[in-house]
């Protein structure tokens, strides 16, 4: 059987049992752990040999193919494993690397708003059931390994702001993909800056409008729908979190050149991006596929190229390696425990599509190259302090490292 052929390429550690819908099985693979997959249609098998990363998670998905033997998070961390050690082997041709630097590079306003509605404007009550209370929708900071979701979600804003350094009231700051609020809005709250806000998401932008005016910060707290090469304002500070992988191969000098352009002379600029490890490479075709089109995941190497070509200096990288994955793997562990709630907002097909989504994401952070980075920006070689000292100072003062501060 050609499928136990193809399995056999990829599975060099474990034991896969394929149940074929015919009655028959194939073992591939020996040693722990152990995993059993039935195939429910006769052609799936066939179908599986095209392209199997995407095709075996849509079966999946569909329900045409199911686990009988160990668990999602087991099985997509042993495969996830086994691919990694074929990618460190194996390099694309040039039909391919053309093929994906095309797929990278293609990103204009009008595709970029079409690409977030796609995730961000599914269902609030989707969000309120996984996410903290403050809905943020990126990678947490672990401060402490105790820490539980909301407290990290809380140090990650702590830890940004440090890097901001907001060492006086009244600054400018712009948030760009301000997501629900929740940033924005501490930063106007905490430290007395006035904050504006850009998103591409309709949802996003009403819930976040409302906060601030329940919150009594709308007079210097503002979120606008538009994309941040509409804006045309001028700020001390920018900070860009979970917005930068929507960017595109393509676009990173039209959007460091547009920091350069709306960033004080004395400004400092904090981005924080998911990013690759390793070489550049494409987006996850399930995850461009169903998850966030257009999505496209930037190396260190090509950031730091493309902000050495504007006036912009890198003063401070930082590489947060396992925070996402224990980010990603707390929000599974809710939806488990919310199945029946994201059943009946979507189906059974969708919360199987969100599993596969969160779980496949930890393990790309745990084993294959996965990590998120935090860059901060200056335009001025004098535009922060020469040692980090000023960081860990407002940290400190600012992290009380209770849920109450959440």
């Amino acid at each position: 059987m050609l499928l136990a052929l193809l399995a056999r390429r990829y599975i060099r550690e474990g034991t896969l049992q394929i149940v074929f819908a015919n009655g028959r099985r194939a073992t591939v693979g020996s040693g722990a752990p152990r995993f059993t997959v039935r195939l429910h249609d006769r052609w799936l098998d066939w179908s599986l040999l095209i392209n199997p990363q995407l095709r075996v998670r849509e079966a999946f998905m569909d329900g045409r193919l199911t686990l009988e033997q160990g668990d999602l998070r087991s099985f997509l961390a042993c495969l996830a494993r086994n691919i990694r050690s074929i990618e460190l082997e194996r390099r694309p041709g040039p039909l391919a690397r053309w093929w994906n630097r095309w797929m990278r590079e293609y990103n204009p306003v009008s595709r970029a708003r079409v690409n977030v509605a796609h995730h961000y404007d599914l269902s609030s009550e989707l969000y309120d059931l996984f996410l903290d209370a403050d809905r943020q929708y990126s990678c947490a900071y672990f401060a402490e390994p105790s820490l539980g979701l909301d407290q990290a979600q809380q140090a990650k804003k702590v830890h940004l702001a440090a890097k901001l350094r907001l060492d006086r009231p009244g600054l400018r700051v712009l948030d760009i993909g301000s997501g629900w609020g929740g940033l924005g809005l501490y930063l106007a709250r905490e430290t007395g800056a006035d904050v504006t806000g850009v998103t591409l998401s309709v949802e996003q932008h009403r819930l976040s409008s409302e906060r601030a005016v329940a919150e009594g910060l709308a007079d210097r707290c503002r979120f606008v729908l538009q994309d941040y090469r509409e804006e045309r304002g001028r700020y001390d500070r920018i900070v860009s979190v979970g917005m930068f992988e929507h960017v595109g191969r393509h676009n990173y000098h039209e959007f460091f050149e547009r920091i350069n352009q709306l960033l004080a002379e004395d400004g400092v600029c904090v981005i924080h991006s998911i990013g690759r490890s390793d070489a550049p490479s494409p987006t996850d075709p399930f995850v461009r596929k169903y998850i966030f089109p257009g999505g496209d995941l930037p190396s260190l190497s090509e950031v730091v190229g493309a902000v050495a070509r504007v006036n912009l200096l890198v003063t401070d990288i930082e590489i947060l390696r396992l925070h996402y994955a224990e980010t990603l793997k707390a929000w599974y562990e809710r939806v488990r425990a919310q199945k029946k709630e994201i059943v009946s907002l979507y189906d059974e097909r969708f919360f199987r599509m969100w599993s596969l989504y969160l779980v496949g994401a930890e393990m790309g952070f745990r084993h294959q190259g996965l990590m998120v980075f935090q860059l901060q920006l200056v335009r001025r070689i004098d535009g922060v302090p020469i040692t980090r000292d000023y960081m860990v100072d407002w940290e400190r003062s600012h992290w009380r490292g209770t849920v109450s501060s959440a």
